[in-house]
């Protein structure tokens, strides 16, 4: 049984806004979330720009530079709570750098937030190969491809 889920989906001031909200709408964002969770949440997904991106990098972890997706997880029992924050032009880099579609990359990251928001990490190597494992898992049975 899939999870309950209370999704906020945002989108920022950003470059080629209607190309990345063709990529996310709010039905798919929500079953690539509730295929990743374990238990109920509430999730905001905000995609930003670059010049956001890189300050809550910045602030958060000390890392000058825009990064794809940051995962502010603030509750995981009795529910769920996370912030997903992506960042627009970098998803579309790597998305083409990758061979991807936006929205196939997009549901990538989104996955991979979600299972951080729940406790899981990729810091050591053991970690990254379950993790890895997981989001394989799941993405196949959202119909995509090895993301790796």
């Amino acid at each position: 049984m899939l999870s309950a889920l209370s999704l906020s989906l945002q989108f920022g001031p950003i470059q080629y806004a209607d190309r990345h909200r063709a990529a996310l709408p709010r039905h798919k964002v929500t079953r690539w979330i509730r295929h990743a969770l374990a238990s109920d949440a509430e999730i905001t997904v905000r995609i930003v720009d670059a010049e956001e991106g890189q300050a809550l990098n910045h602030d958060y972890r000390q890392k000058d530079y825009a990064t794809n997706v940051l995962t502010f997880d603030y509750t995981q029992e009795p529910l769920v709570t996370a912030d997903l924050v992506l960042c627009a032009p970098v998803v579309a880099k790597e998305a083409k750098e990758q061979g991807k579609t936006l929205q196939e990359h997009y549901a990538h990251l989104i996955v991979h937030g979600t299972l951080h928001a729940q406790g899981w990490d990729h810091e050591l190597d053991e970690d990254a190969q379950v993790m890895e494992l997981r989001e394989t898992d799941i993405m196949a049975r959202l119909g995509f491809k090895n993301p790796y």
